[in-house]
């Protein structure tokens, strides 16, 4: 079986999002600060890495020594590779922006509230490396099977708000199956816009996807 051919891309700006998530809250401390500043530009000069040779050719001590740190810094801020690609500073800021909704709302409006705003924070402000992190979850194996064993962290933050939210328990049948759904859902989401193209705007599919969550699949349009 042959392994997939790694991917060669335009190299994207770096990074701003994990800035505008910073903003968002309380003033940070000095090391947090330091510590953000690290983590992006360990990502930065991975993005830039992979536009100009490819992922699979993008080593752990290539992006260290474009990044200016060690191998062991790269490594002690994300354990593999992928993980470069796909963490950022967003899920503690999306659950504390599910927090924040008014305790009467509807649960489904909550979270297509908190999601249109992550588009507009996380997306829309740069829309680079957001088709770049899609595009490699959609064409690198690696990275989309990181992805899938991520998921679980994801709906335990989740699972928290929700169980906060409807008085159930986190560790529920219900609240653990809707979260994973919703967690799986949006990936699904994710591949569908790189994988064609990045052609559509993503809060509309994140739209479609909340609806069928909400109301279920629905027969095929004429």
């Amino acid at each position: 079986m042959t392994a997939a051919r790694s991917p060669k891309l335009s190299p994207p700006p770096a990074s701003p999002r994990s800035r505008g998530a910073a903003t968002e809250g309380p003033r940070l401390g000095l090391r947090e600060r330091k510590k953000i500043k690290t983590r992006e530009a360990i990502r930065a000069a991975t993005y830039a890495l992979v536009g100009e040779q490819g992922y699979d050719t993008t080593t752990i001590e290539q992006i260290a020594e474009r990044a200016e740190v060690s191998p062991s810094t790269v490594l002690r801020y994300f354990p593999t590779k992928e993980d470069i690609v796909l963490t950022d500073e967003h899920d503690p800021f999306l659950a504390a922006e599910l927090r924040a909704r008014p305790a009467d709302e509807p649960w489904p409006e909550s979270v297509r509230a908190v999601l249109r705003r992550a588009i507009a924070v996380g997306v829309d402000a740069d829309p680079e490396v957001s088709r770049l992190r899609t595009r490699l979850m959609a064409e690198v194996p690696a990275v989309r099977s990181r992805m899938t064993e991520s998921m679980s962290a994801t709906s335990r933050l989740l699972c928290d708000a929700l169980a906060e939210r409807t008085g159930r328990d986190p560790e529920d049948l219900e609240v653990r199956v809707w979260s994973m759904s919703f967690i799986g859902a949006l990936l699904e989401t994710l591949l569908y816009w790189a994988e064609n193209g990045h052609r559509d705007d993503l809060a509309d599919l994140v739209d479609r996807t909340l609806d069928v969550l909400e109301h279920g699949l629905g027969a095929a349009k004429s």
